[in-house]
């Protein structure tokens, strides 16, 4: 018989247990939590947070009233903890060291969110796995750089995880997620996953929500294989690199798909569009082309919102017709795509429509060809920029859509715009009115009936389009909630004063090129205080400029560039400004010390002060460690280039051209790692480039120094350069590295002791653009082959256009090359940032280049400019140089060049100038094509060369009548002919008898 404790010993052991809990449940948490918490809040502590959490008191016992802290009412216990953004650290090298163990006295724990607490280091993950109601798990932005955990993977009852913004990598292993069955959602979007997607992912039974987004995963979407449809009802793997095709059966229970900014190409798939429960779908930037996709069933489709921007879909838009099944759609999205034709109005009438972008297409015509169209009320947002629209558009005609909010007509030049229409009252209240660029009415600024109707705008736009009248002033009223204001480029004129009422909303405000007059203002900051950009630049204003612009504290663009502004920068533009990102006060007439004396610029990334008179030397020890951008050109800077403190490690452009900078380069310059353009031309550098120093760069531009040394590869190590510019230096040596740059565009070498024929090497650079090798001692032959090169650039070519710059949904600034410079048709021209598609040339003058010239020159059919003059080129003018289409300056004087110009050069019909002087050209002149436009400088000094008279014989530049009459007959007179035969014969056999019969003749032919 097996023993046992008496009923009054089981009833005391139950009593004492019951009155334990009671004592739990009366303190209001269990000791082992509200200990684990505080040592949570140490942890923080220790860490130098500045987020307290003051409810978390020692004295106090009960946690669950804690803030952040939620416990289940039955049992007492913690199961919610919100930790989210609670490590907010003091300095940048502090780090809250977390150890998960903490976690694990939370016996029934079902959420915890840890989420973006950055420089957080989380250790013991164990801690977390035997949590087994754990449901909810959100790491998003803690768990920074490493793979995907491993220690999630064994936390089975998780049923949503979240790991955001976490720069995860490497590849997904299927092992880690295969095992979550009970997940529900699953976020793991922002990071840097790659490789393929796992095909468990999309076999997980409950997984309703799925998004990948923001990854690198490539490949296609694995559930090709599915017998069925995936049970994922949100899927989103935009921005990623992805491809293949579309698994549309797969998406059968889908709601939301979104696929945007992939690599997914071909045409639209139809059956996509007939989905049964797709409400949401977003295509947009990828590779789609063909046309619109048409479903002809009339069955509608709950299709709500529509993405398919930034693709290649063209044709015509789809009918009314075709459209019939896609009656819900609330938002349409076709804009930057090739579609034309014109807008069909009935998508203005559909129903339930509330926002139509078709902007950025090569849509025609009208967009209300039938104004009694009944338009849908529900319509808030019409965009139809940057299209080819014509014909007239009143606002008059928008009256009845009361809930209209945004209008972009932008971009179309010959849309005719009705706005400001007098003895109409406008039912619209706008938020957004953006008309840059249509044939606006004139008056809209200064007879606005219409704009002062609007009481609720907050972007408005009306850039671009030429308008006169005084600075429209009277928009900032008290009750303004003006947001962003572009008026640039127009002809505006007046003062911002007087502005009475403070514009708080105002963030963006661009006036550039246009003529606003007189000093700005000194309240400059009680009048904007919001300002988020300013650019004032190329106006009329002048004086200084005022110190309160500084306490504008949120400046993030600043430019004032191409004024009259004098003085100087104030120091605390370099030291108040906390966020700013560009200043620009080119082209103005300040001076002083360069930076105001500062050398930590701290917060800025493109600082523009060139074309001023700052004076002095460059600070030793500049510091910027976000500075991109330092263009200091055309100042009166002086001393030496001692780089060796600079302390920048992100500087990408470096522009001291045209100062009074003296002595070596510093060979600290090669410690710019990430610099892409360097121009220190114009200066008064001596001695030798540094070897192997510019590894990233584009652009390099030393002309006009006193630079020197024997040029080789190691100075140009880089596959980078794309433009090199050293003319007008001391440079020797031959010129066999060239064949190196094998993505050079310009090569301009000119005006420097380089000797040696042209290496073939040169015929290497496929995509050359500008070869300027004047002004050297070159010599030999030139080599055939340069006639291979197609002289069309490439298109990279766009890098030259812009090097670094930011961008705000409403502002944009790019730092652009600058001074390309060319000679051609006689003079020195500068191109801006359209250099490589307006020229084309090759300058080989004032060597000494010998041999004829290559005829292969002829293949050159993109070439613009073509110098080869001041050479001893000999033979005659190739004539396949005809074949040069769009040769527009063609100098080959100067040399030895014999024979007649030939005919086929009549068939250049874009030569401007022209020129075959000194040479020793004989024949005709063609008086045919643009050969018959020049003058006779151009055929100078060729004495055997000779005009075409009227009877189209020849006739010599500056004939003698009686000279000329003597040739004539000489050549008609027969009898002439054969006495001069006779007579050559006979001295021809008297000299062979006398050579060999006469004593004195024998002994001269014995001697030879």
């Amino acid at each position: 018989m097996g023993s046992f404790l008496p009923w009054r010993s089981w009833s005391l052991i139950v009593l004492f247990l019951l009155l334990q809990s009671m004592l739990q449940l009366s303190s209001g948490c269990f000791v082992e939590e509200r200990a684990a918490l505080l040592d949570i809040q140490s942890s923080l502590i220790r860490a130098h947070s500045q987020i307290s959490l003051d409810s978390w008191r020692k004295d106090d016992d009960d946690c669950c009233s804690w803030d952040l802290v939620k416990c289940n009412n039955s049992t007492q216990r913690v199961s919610h903890l919100d930790l989210s953004l609670v490590y907010f650290p003091a300095d940048v090298d502090d780090r809250w060291y977390l150890n998960l163990t903490a976690f694990s006295a939370f016996h029934e724990l079902r959420y915890l969110d840890l989420s973006y607490n950055y420089q957080c280091s989380l250790s013991s993950e164990a801690g977390l796995v035997g949590l087994s109601k754990l449901r909810y798990l959100d790491l998003s932005g803690t768990l920074l750089g490493v793979g995907f955990p491993e220690f999630i993977a064994k936390i089975f009852s998780l049923e949503v995880l979240a790991l955001n913004d976490n720069n995860l990598n490497g590849s997904l292993q299927a092992a880690a997620v295969e095992n979550l069955r009970n997940l529900r959602q699953l976020n793991m979007s922002g990071n840097r996953f790659n490789g393929d997607l796992p095909a468990s992912l999309f076999a997980l039974p409950q997984l309703k929500i799925l998004d990948l987004s923001r990854n690198n995963f490539c490949w296609h979407i694995p559930v090709s294989s599915s017998p069925g449809p995936i049970s994922p009802e949100v899927l989103d793997l935009s921005f990623n690199r992805l491809n293949g095709t579309l698994p549309v059966r797969a998406f059968k229970n889908i709601r939301s798909l979104n696929l945007g900014g992939n690599q997914f190409s071909g045409s639209l798939p139809v059956s996509l569009f007939a989905l049964p429960h797709l409400k949401f779908l977003d295509l947009s930037d990828n590779n789609f082309k063909g046309r619109f996709p048409v479903n002809l069933s009339l069955v509608p489709v709950p299709l709500e919102v529509l993405h398919l921007e930034y693709n290649k879909l063209s044709g015509p838009l789809p009918t009314e017709q075709e459209f019939v099944n896609l009656q819900n759609l609330r938002e349409l999205y076709l804009s930057s795509n090739r579609f034309s034709g014109s807008i069909p109005t009935f998508l203005l009438s559909l129903p339930h429509i509330e926002r139509l972008n078709l902007s950025k297409n090569f849509l025609g015509g009208q967009i209300l060809r039938n104004r009694s169209l009944n338009l849908s009320p529900s319509l808030r947002s019409l965009r139809f920029s940057q299209n080819n629209l014509s014909g007239r558009f009143s606002f008059t005609w928008l009256g009845n859509l009361t809930k209209l909010e945004e209008i972009d007509l932008s971009g179309n030049s010959n849309l005719v715009v009705d706005v400001s229409i007098s003895r109409w009252t406008s039912p619209l209240q706008l938020k957004q009115l953006l008309l840059s660029g249509c044939d606006i009415d004139k008056n809209i600024i200064a007879e606005p009936h219409f704009l002062r109707t609007q009481h609720h705008l907050e972007v408005l736009d009306l850039s671009n389009n030429n308008l006169s009248g005084s600075m429209p002033n009277w928009l900032f009223t008290k009750e303004a909630r003006l947001q962003d204001l572009n008026l640039g480029n127009n002809s505006l004129t007046g003062s911002l004063d007087p502005i009475w009422h403070t514009q708080s909303s105002l963030s963006v405000i661009n006036i550039h090129m246009n003529h606003i007059t007189g000093q700005l203002p000194a309240n400059l900051s009680s009048m904007f205080p919001g300002l988020f950009v300013l650019d004032f630049s190329s106006n009329d204003l002048f004086g200084h400029i005022p110190t309160s612009l500084c306490e504008i504290s949120g400046m993030h663009v600043l430019d004032l560039s191409n004024n009259n502004l004098s003085g100087e920068v104030p120091a605390c533009v370099f030291t108040n400004y906390p966020m700013l990102m560009t200043l620009k006060v080119s082209n103005n007439k300040l001076g002083g010390l360069l930076f105001s004396g500062m050398s930590n610029l701290s917060s800025i990334r493109e600082l523009c002060l060139d074309g001023n008179k700052f004076k002095g030397t460059l600070p030793r020890d500049l510091a910027g460690e976000n500075l991109r951008v330092i263009d200091l050109h055309d100042n009166e800077l002086s001393g030496k280039l001692d780089t060796s403190f600079w302390n920048m490690s992100c500087l990408k452009v470096l522009n001291l051209a045209g100062n009074h900078i003296t002595g070596k380069i510093d060979q600290h310059i090669c410690g710019f790692t990430e610099i892409c353009l360097l121009d220190l031309s114009r200066n008064y550098l001596t001695g030798s480039v540094p070897n192997s120093c510019f590894i990233v760069l584009n652009f390099l531009n030393l002309t006009g120094n006193s630079l020197s040394s024997d040029i080789s590869f190691a100075l140009f190590n880089t596959s980078s350069l794309i433009a090199l510019d050293i003319r007008h230096n001391h440079f020797m040596g031959n010129l066999n590295w060239v064949g190196y740059l094998e993505n050079i565009r310009l090569l301009s070498l000119g005006g420097n002791k380089y000797e040696g024929q042209i290496t073939p090497n040169l015929c290497r650079l496929m995509y050359m653009r500008i070869i300027d090798l004047s002004h050297n001692k070159l010599s030999g032959s030139l080599p055939a082959c340069i006639g291979n090169i197609s002289f069309k650039g490439d298109t990279d070519d766009q890098i030259l256009h812009s090097i670094d710059g930011i961008a705000s949904p409403s502002y944009h600034t790019f730092y652009v090359l600058k001074d390309f410079t060319f000679a051609t048709k006689g003079n020195l021209y500068t191109y801006g940032r359209s250099f490589f598609i307006s020229m084309a040339g090759i300058d080989l003058s004032a060597n000494m280049l010998d041999g004829e010239i290559p005829w292969e020159l002829g293949n050159l059919r993109h070439i613009k400019s073509l110098n080869l003059s001041s050479n001893f080129f000999v033979g005659p003018i190739p004539t396949t140089l005809g074949g040069m289409g769009e040769i527009e300056s063609l100098d080959l004087s100067h040399n030895e060049l014999s024979g007649p110009i030939p005919w086929q050069l009549t068939q250049l019909s874009s030569l401007g100038v022209f020129s075959v002087a000194y040479n020793n050209l004989s024949g005709c002149i063609p008086n045919s094509g643009q050969l018959s436009s020049f003058n006779m400088d151009s055929y100078l000094a060729n004495i055997n060369l000779h005009n075409i008279t009227h009877g189209n014989t020849c006739a010599a530049p500056s004939p003698d009548p009686a000279a000329g009459k003597d040739v004539e007959e000489m050549r008609s007179d027969p009898v002439l002919y054969v006495v001069t035969a006779v007579g050559f014969v006979f001295a021809f056999w008297a000299t062979i008898g006398f050579s060999f019969c006469h004593p004195y003749g024998r002994s001269v032919m014995l001697k030879l």
